[in-house]
């Protein structure tokens, strides 16, 4: 298996710069503050955060390139498929976002997408495979919002595989879950994938990355739209209230669960950029109670899986 070592960084680097551009013209008046950094053991990476931004109240857009000796252990809580004594060192590819809005009524929305490569005491690649994925957190039930979203990111997967919507969505749909608030779900999904192997779906390595690299350009199509409809839209301090109330949730699930943040910790990333995905603000109420028929109730279940694109 050919290293795809030299080629990564330029991958990273072309999503991490059209995102950012992106979310810039998205936002209307903020700028990303940009802090390159350093890891012990290899490799590093470049975090660009705008904050206070007119559309957005925190957006984090990073990139990382990481490798190293591989911790005890950690080969297959990444998902190697192949025995941990074989496997020496690693490397880790991404782009990750999470963008936080100012008003309730605008979704947040996270995606990244990331290629790990293992390999032995000699150099050679021992494992390789692709992951990523988007999902839409909303704060106000505006099913259309869910509907337009999910039915870019189908019309997107198609381009490369009939299967990978319905398999991705329903991965997503088990994937961000809080089971210690009762399986809540933590927003109404997307997709998710992990662990793509060069011959899984009867694609190669370079398909599989052209599939990923379309996933990573997604958003002007599927966020972009929903952005520019809400944003105006008139809200107070209920719907506020309940916005802090639904990032408190997030926080939960992303400090608890989520692999990417457990991975960037447990590898010595810099904390800064690896928490990111934080909400400038969040608040945890004491057993709420949401009355039937009220927006947050709908919000509420609006979260249960269900077939957005039908």
């Amino acid at each position: 298996m050919t290293s795809r070592r030299p080629l990564v960084g330029g991958w990273v680097e072309s999503l991490h710069d059209e995102l950012t551009a992106f979310f810039t013209a998205l936002d209307g008046g903020g700028r990303f503050r940009e802090d390159r950094w350093e890891r012990a053991g290899g490799g590093g990476g470049v975090a660009r955060v705008l904050t206070e931004g007119r559309t957005f109240e925190k957006a984090g857009v990073n990139r990382s390139v990481v490798e190293g000796e591989l911790p005890p252990g950690l080969a297959e809580r990444l998902g190697a498929s192949l025995l941990t004594e074989r496997v020496a060192h690693f490397l880790a590819a991404g782009v990750s976002l999470v963008i936080h809005p100012r008003s309730p009524l605008v979704p947040t929305v996270h995606l990244n997408v990331r290629y790990f490569e293992l390999t032995g005491a000699g150099g050679d690649v021992v494992d390789a495979w692709l992951g990523g994925g988007t999902d839409l957190t909303p704060s106000y039930p505006f099913p259309d919002d869910a509907v337009h979203f999910h039915r870019a990111l189908r019309d997107r997967c198609a381009r490369h595989h009939a299967g990978f919507y319905p398999r991705f969505k329903h991965w997503c749909d088990e994937y961000f879950v809080i089971p210690h608030r009762g399986h809540e779900r933590r927003g109404v999904g997307g997709i998710f994938f992990d662990n793509l192997r060069a011959g899984d779906w009867g694609l190669d390595l370079d398909q599989l990355f052209a599939f990923v690299t379309d996933i990573g350009r997604v958003l002007p199509e599927a966020y972009g739209p929903i952005v520019e409809r809400r944003r105006e839209l008139p809200f107070g301090e209920r719907e506020r209230r309940f916005q802090l109330f639904r990032r408190g949730r997030y926080v939960e699930f992303n400090l608890v669960y989520d692999r990417g943040t457990i991975f960037g910790l447990q590898t010595n990333g810099r904390a800064d950029s690896v928490l990111v995905s934080l909400p400038p603000l969040a608040a945890w109420e004491y057993a709420p109670v949401f009355e039937p028929g009220s927006f947050d109730a709908e919000l509420m279940a609006m979260l249960a899986p269900r077939g957005w694109v039908d």
